[in-house]
């Protein structure tokens, strides 16, 4: 029977993996369009905050004020990213000169001829592809843009008929209570964590976005709104946010001074928000083993790339709060916590 049971757990798993990759096109926009949501929804809560607007705004004019102020960030945004990506893919032949010195200047430094290889090479790299490869996901939510509004919106309309939904199918005040508790959970959750990692991505970005203004590198806007996606991805998005500006100022200037000035002031910021700031912040709210965490960014990021890596963490969240919520898959609950502690 035991050995019944792992077969349709494999086949389960197998199948599961095989839709959320062919499905993916679907998937992810209603994924992020349900984090749209979210993020409107905790927006909302904050604007009931001024007296004002929670004592003679009704509740239809809120959706749309909150979800107004989101779509005008994200159109301010996407202005700011499309005009600072079309003047890096531009700039590429700018840099190529540089890229051709810095080769010189390594190759003096070590004193074997190291030159005409890295200049074979250098002569097969267009920057212009690689530029395009590194804003090809942010070119993606941009074009999706309007499907993850559409999704956003209609969650937002089938919100307010949601819960009568499942009281009809959980009958009884207990199962009605434990259904609430479950969405409760995980509505808290995934708030809590977007909200403060915004908040943290926010300050790093910002930070960054300075020191990179001061020290003349091209597109600093970019570079920080780079910093400030890659922030989401646990553990390796800030090593990423930082080596990539770091890279891109050897090509820019052809000269390692600058590259290394963003590699440490970009990386203190890194080091400083990360390990003191976020820690007195966030706590342990999120309740997730790091191991679960790596083996989480890695399983998502091969399904759905990007994407996939900064949504492994609520993903993980939501499964724990379910999982706990049941008998037989609460120790599976346990196994994924940070402490064996789930509540």
């Amino acid at each position: 029977m035991k050995t019944q049971n792992i077969a349709y757990l494999l086949v389960s798993c197998i199948s599961l993996v095989f839709i959320l990759i062919s499905g993916q096109a679907i998937l992810v926009p209603f994924i992020l369009g349900l984090l749209l949501w979210f993020i409107g929804k905790a927006l909302e809560t904050n604007l009931d905050k001024i007296s004002l607007i929670k004592n003679k705004f009704p509740n239809w004019l809120k959706h749309i004020l909150s979800f107004g102020i989101i779509l005008i960030v994200l159109i301010f945004i996407t202005d700011i990213l499309t005009s600072n990506i079309n003047s890096l893919a531009q700039s590429f032949e700018k840099y190529e000169p540089n890229f051709d010195a810095l080769i010189s200047q390594i190759d003096g430094w070590l004193g074997v001829d190291t030159k005409t290889a890295l200049k074979n090479y250098s002569g097969n790299l267009d920057f212009g592809n690689i530029l395009q490869l590194l804003f090809s996901s942010i070119s993606d939510i941009i074009s999706n843009g309007f499907m993850i509004l559409l999704y956003a919106v209609f969650i937002l309309l089938e919100d307010a008929s949601f819960k009568p939904k499942l009281k009809s199918i959980f009958v009884g005040k207990e199962n009605e209570e434990k259904v609430d508790g479950i969405l409760e959970k995980i509505s808290t959750s995934i708030s809590s964590y977007f909200g403060l990692k915004t908040l943290l991505s926010l300050i790093t970005g910002t930070l960054s976005y300075i020191a990179l203004r001061i020290i003349g590198v091209d597109a600093p806007e970019f570079w920080a709104f780079l910093i400030f996606i890659l922030n989401f991805i646990p553990t390796i998005g800030s090593l990423i946010a930082t080596i990539f500006p770091a890279i891109f100022c050897l090509f820019q200037f052809g000269i390692l001074t600058p590259s290394l000035l963003v590699l440490g002031i970009v990386g203190t910021i890194q080091v400083v928000v990360g390990n003191f700031l976020e820690p007195k912040i966030m706590g342990s709210s999120m309740n997730i083993s790091p191991l679960v965490t790596i083996l989480s960014l890695s399983i998502w990021g091969a399904i759905w790339g990007i994407i996939g890596m900064i949504l492994s963490v609520p993903i993980t969240v939501v499964t724990i709060i379910i999982f706990s919520q049941f008998e037989k898959t609460k120790p599976v609950a346990i196994m994924l916590s940070e402490k064996g502690e789930i509540g």
